[in-house]
């Protein structure tokens, strides 16, 4: 590690019958305007607590900030049939994706986990791999040199027709029309900084009228795709390897409607917006360190004779480092929720089953114990060396124990894939400068657009 301190350094001593420590002198008011005011303002300031358990009551809510590595370990890995996701995500999206792998318990979930696997088995991702380069080729065909591009949106798109591709095998342009005022809405709707994220979905507030609204349009477009799919003769569906005609293949039983369209929404979601902004912050990382841009330049053309292969990524080390190194600093996942299901004890204390358990990544990847330098972007330290001394669940993007993220490896390849491809072509010019404002909304997102200049090389 780059730290002089011991590698599972725990904050301070706990004596039997503390209580966790909690920020303000009156935690449900204090901590309920420090949400609403600066949600990320008041995750840095828990981070700032000489604590690895950290009280809170935001909205009546109350929880814990759980922020040691082994710690984390203990609730996604060594005690993970303990907890479940817990009431928080279920109020917040348990109408959209209730059904869907992401917040299934018990049994259902492991009959699902089990039936979606083949979909992201390592072959299979690969074979997607001339998908996401062809439309990252694309993608770079649509800029012109020197071009202000704002990087948000055009990853979005380029991810979206990925997804359109390899999830659906669809016209992707029809779907988006559908999905992104739902998406759109949805980030307003779990914004915690806003009234929305804490009003229940019948209240008919604006917000909850439009993301309604937005529902059923895209249950609608939905509704259309699988009857399309439907009428299709049974060899054509065999033909098909994309994930909705995986899905389509379960009984019933295990796949009913409701459950087919939250599967499909909690797809979308996952693997849209996050590639999506872990491009943008891989781009604006690089496009603000010349010195790293120019490593990664060197090695794709030493590598590269033309755009990447899945194959090709085996002899990207540096490629590999620069995504890592986004991913601790920006993770669109910026934070795991759990809630265990019988009373508790996490390091040292006693935690009840109506607590909300906050696993954050965001505060974890930037902690000074695991890590030098912590808010700076240096692909250079993952080095072997500082990977075997690192604690296991230091770094966590994709959350960790049985429920880890099921497309971990497609996202990983997608970014990985579409960097070098776009890399390979052009150089980025800073024209955001951190520090970045951001929002903690269903990802870990930026408030105002991140834009580079796009210099094409020789």
């Amino acid at each position: 590690m780059g730290t002089d301190q011991p590698a599972h350094d725990h904050r301070g001593p706990v004596t039997p019958g503390d209580r966790p420590p909690r920020p303000g002198r009156v935690p449900l008011l204090d901590n309920t305007l420090a949400m609403f005011r600066d949600p990320l303002g008041f995750y840095d300031r828990v981070g700032r607590m000489d604590a690895d358990v950290v009280g809170f009551n935001v909205a009546g809510t109350t929880g814990y900030f759980v922020t040691h590595p082994d710690l984390v370990e203990q609730v996604l890995v060594t005690d993970d049939a303990r907890y479940e996701k817990g009431q928080l995500l279920r109020d917040a999206l348990g109408e959209f994706i209730g059904e869907g792998l992401f917040l299934l318990e018990g049994e259902e979930w492991r009959e699902q986990r089990t039936a979606l696997q083949p979909a992201f088995y390592r072959e299979t991702v690969a074979a997607y791999g001339e998908t996401m380069t062809d439309f990252a080729r694309r993608t770079a065909d649509g800029w012109d040199d020197g071009q202000r591009l704002a990087l948000l949106p055009a990853m979005q798109t380029y991810t979206l027709r990925v997804l359109g591709k390899t999830l659906l095998d669809v016209d992707i342009e029809r779907t988006a029309e559908a999905l992104e005022p739902l998406l759109s809405s949805l980030r307003v709707r779990t914004d915690p900084g806003s009234v929305s994220a804490y009003t229940p979905l019948w209240v008919p507030t604006p917000t909850n009228r439009e993301v309604r609204r937005a529902r059923a349009d895209f249950e609608a477009t939905l509704d259309d795709i699988i009857a399309a799919r439907q009428a299709e003769s049974a060899d054509e569906r065999a033909a098909r390897d994309d994930v909705l005609s995986l899905l389509l293949s379960l009984d019933e039983a295990t796949m009913d409607r409701e459950r087919l369209g939250h599967q499909l929404l909690t797809f979308l979601v996952a693997g849209h917006d996050t590639t999506a902004l872990t491009l943008t912050y891989a781009l604006f990382l690089l496009a603000n360190d010349s010195g790293a841009q120019r490593r990664l330049h060197e090695e794709l053309d030493a590598t590269l004779d033309d755009d990447p292969t899945p194959s090709d990524l085996f002899d990207l080390p540096y490629l590999d480092r620069v995504l890592t190194e986004a991913l601790r600093l920006y993770p669109p996942a910026f934070t795991t929720f759990r809630q265990p299901t019988e009373p508790v004890r996490l390091g040292g204390y006693d935690i009840e089953p109506s607590a909300q358990l906050t696993i954050p990544q965001y505060l974890v990847h930037r902690d000074e114990r695991w890590y030098d330098d912590p808010d700076a972007f240096r692909p250079d330290r993952w080095t072997d060396d500082f990977e075997a001394e690192l604690p296991d669940y230091a770094y966590y993007p994709f959350g960790g124990g049985p429920r880890h993220c099921i497309g971990m490896r497609f996202a990983r390849m997608e970014a990985k894939l579409a960097l070098a491809t776009l890399c390979r072509r052009y150089r980025f010019e800073a024209v955001t400068e951190p520090p970045l404002e951001l929002g903690m909304r269903i990802t870990l997102s930026p408030t105002e657009p991140v834009e580079v200049r796009v210099r094409e090389r020789d």
